[in-house]
Protein backbone atom coordinates (compact mmCIF):
# COMPACT_ATOMS: atom_id res chain seq x y z
CA UNK A 1 0.00 0.00 0.00
CA UNK A 2 1.33 3.43 -0.93
CA UNK A 3 2.26 5.55 2.06
CA UNK A 4 -0.14 8.40 1.18
CA UNK A 5 -2.26 7.69 4.24
CA UNK A 6 -4.04 11.01 4.47
CA UNK A 7 -7.54 11.61 3.25
CA UNK A 8 -8.43 14.48 0.95
CA UNK A 9 -11.58 15.89 -0.62
CA UNK A 10 -11.76 13.09 -3.22
CA UNK A 11 -11.77 10.51 -0.42
CA UNK A 12 -14.41 12.49 1.45
CA UNK A 13 -16.60 12.71 -1.66
CA UNK A 14 -16.31 8.96 -2.22
CA UNK A 15 -17.31 8.30 1.38
CA UNK A 16 -20.19 10.76 1.16
CA UNK A 17 -21.60 9.11 -1.98
CA UNK A 18 -21.30 5.63 -0.49
CA UNK A 19 -22.99 6.75 2.73
CA UNK A 20 -26.02 7.74 0.65
CA UNK A 21 -26.03 4.42 -1.23
CA UNK A 22 -23.35 1.82 -0.54
CA UNK A 23 -24.28 -0.01 -3.75
CA UNK A 24 -23.20 2.89 -5.99
CA UNK A 25 -20.87 1.43 -8.64
CA UNK A 26 -17.31 2.73 -8.75
CA UNK A 27 -17.92 3.89 -12.34
CA UNK A 28 -20.85 6.05 -11.20
CA UNK A 29 -18.81 7.54 -8.35
CA UNK A 30 -16.00 8.29 -10.80
CA UNK A 31 -18.38 10.13 -13.16
CA UNK A 32 -19.87 12.16 -10.34
CA UNK A 33 -16.53 13.40 -9.01
CA UNK A 34 -14.71 13.52 -12.38
CA UNK A 35 -11.96 10.94 -11.79
CA UNK A 36 -11.25 7.52 -13.29
CA UNK A 37 -12.77 4.28 -12.07
CA UNK A 38 -9.24 3.11 -11.27
CA UNK A 39 -8.80 6.09 -8.97
CA UNK A 40 -11.95 5.11 -7.07
CA UNK A 41 -10.68 1.53 -6.74
CA UNK A 42 -7.28 2.66 -5.42
CA UNK A 43 -8.87 5.17 -3.04
CA UNK A 44 -11.26 2.55 -1.69
CA UNK A 45 -8.38 0.16 -1.01
CA UNK A 46 -6.55 2.97 0.80
CA UNK A 47 -9.61 3.83 2.91
CA UNK A 48 -10.04 0.16 3.82
CA UNK A 49 -6.35 -0.18 4.66
CA UNK A 50 -6.59 2.90 6.91
CA UNK A 51 -9.61 1.39 8.68
CA UNK A 52 -11.88 4.28 7.69
CA UNK A 53 -14.08 1.96 5.63
CA UNK A 54 -14.62 -1.31 7.44
CA UNK A 55 -16.64 -3.40 5.05
CA UNK A 56 -20.28 -2.93 4.20
CA UNK A 57 -23.50 -4.13 5.72
CA UNK A 58 -26.92 -5.13 4.59
CA UNK A 59 -29.70 -3.08 6.21
CA UNK A 60 -32.67 -5.26 7.11
CA UNK A 61 -36.13 -4.07 8.10
CA UNK A 62 -36.44 -6.34 11.14
CA UNK A 63 -40.14 -5.54 11.64
CA UNK A 64 -40.97 -6.98 8.21
CA UNK A 65 -39.34 -10.23 9.36
CA UNK A 66 -41.43 -10.40 12.54
CA UNK A 67 -39.08 -8.60 14.94
CA UNK A 68 -41.42 -5.80 15.98
CA UNK A 69 -39.94 -4.74 19.32
CA UNK A 70 -36.87 -2.59 19.88
CA UNK A 71 -35.79 -2.13 23.47
CA UNK A 72 -32.90 -0.43 25.21
CA UNK A 73 -31.55 -1.91 28.37
CA UNK A 74 -29.48 -0.21 31.04
CA UNK A 75 -27.35 -2.77 32.85
CA UNK A 76 -25.98 -2.26 36.35
CA UNK A 77 -22.91 -4.35 37.14
CA UNK A 78 -21.93 -5.43 40.65
CA UNK A 79 -18.45 -4.06 39.90
CA UNK A 80 -16.76 -2.62 36.83
CA UNK A 81 -13.99 -5.19 36.82
CA UNK A 82 -16.37 -7.90 35.54
CA UNK A 83 -17.26 -5.93 32.39
CA UNK A 84 -15.29 -8.17 29.99
CA UNK A 85 -16.75 -11.38 31.41
CA UNK A 86 -20.29 -9.99 31.17
CA UNK A 87 -19.79 -8.77 27.59
CA UNK A 88 -18.50 -12.22 26.63
CA UNK A 89 -21.81 -13.69 27.84
CA UNK A 90 -23.95 -10.94 26.29
CA UNK A 91 -22.35 -11.63 22.87
CA UNK A 92 -24.02 -15.06 22.95
CA UNK A 93 -27.52 -13.52 22.92
CA UNK A 94 -28.62 -12.89 19.30
CA UNK A 95 -31.33 -10.36 20.21
CA UNK A 96 -28.63 -7.96 21.46
CA UNK A 97 -27.56 -5.91 18.45
CA UNK A 98 -25.50 -3.22 20.24
CA UNK A 99 -23.65 -2.94 23.52
CA UNK A 100 -21.97 0.19 24.87
CA UNK A 101 -19.72 0.57 27.91
CA UNK A 102 -20.96 3.84 29.36
CA UNK A 103 -20.48 6.50 31.97
CA UNK A 104 -23.40 7.62 34.10
CA UNK A 105 -25.92 5.45 35.87
CA UNK A 106 -25.54 2.33 33.70
CA UNK A 107 -22.39 0.30 33.27
CA UNK A 108 -23.60 -1.10 29.94
CA UNK A 109 -26.31 0.14 27.59
CA UNK A 110 -27.80 -2.45 25.22
CA UNK A 111 -30.04 -2.35 22.16
CA UNK A 112 -32.20 -5.42 21.63
CA UNK A 113 -34.46 -6.38 18.77
CA UNK A 114 -37.08 -8.95 19.72
CA UNK A 115 -40.12 -10.56 18.12
CA UNK A 116 -42.52 -9.33 20.81
CA UNK A 117 -42.83 -8.67 24.53
CA UNK A 118 -42.75 -12.39 25.36
CA UNK A 119 -39.46 -12.75 23.50
CA UNK A 120 -38.07 -9.73 25.36
CA UNK A 121 -39.25 -11.09 28.71
CA UNK A 122 -37.63 -14.47 27.98
CA UNK A 123 -34.34 -12.83 26.98
CA UNK A 124 -34.35 -10.65 30.09
CA UNK A 125 -35.34 -13.33 32.59
CA UNK A 126 -33.65 -16.40 31.19
CA UNK A 127 -30.51 -14.96 29.63
CA UNK A 128 -29.45 -11.43 30.59
CA UNK A 129 -30.44 -11.35 34.25
CA UNK A 130 -29.00 -14.86 34.70
CA UNK A 131 -25.48 -13.60 33.88
CA UNK A 132 -23.28 -13.55 36.94
CA UNK A 133 -22.31 -10.02 37.93
CA UNK A 134 -25.38 -8.27 36.56
CA UNK A 135 -26.97 -6.58 39.54
CA UNK A 136 -30.13 -5.30 37.83
CA UNK A 137 -31.45 -3.87 34.57
CA UNK A 138 -33.79 -1.12 33.41
CA UNK A 139 -35.74 -1.53 30.18
CA UNK A 140 -36.84 1.24 27.83
CA UNK A 141 -39.15 0.35 24.92
CA UNK A 142 -38.82 2.20 21.63
CA UNK A 143 -42.15 3.31 20.21
CA UNK A 144 -40.68 4.63 16.95
CA UNK A 145 -37.27 5.19 15.39
CA UNK A 146 -37.51 8.75 14.11
CA UNK A 147 -33.92 9.38 13.04
CA UNK A 148 -31.30 6.87 11.92
CA UNK A 149 -28.39 8.08 9.89
CA UNK A 150 -24.64 7.86 9.68
CA UNK A 151 -22.51 10.66 11.04
CA UNK A 152 -22.08 13.46 8.50
CA UNK A 153 -18.88 15.36 7.90
CA UNK A 154 -18.00 18.23 5.64
CA UNK A 155 -16.71 17.40 2.17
Amino acid sequence: MAENLEIDNVDREIISILMEDAKTPYSEIAKRILVSGGTIHVRMKKLEYMGIIQGSTLVINAAKLGYDLTAYLGVYLEKGSIYNAVIKELKKIPQIVEAHYTTGVYSIFLKLICRNTKDLRDVLNDKIQAIEGIQRTETILSLEESIKRPVRFEV
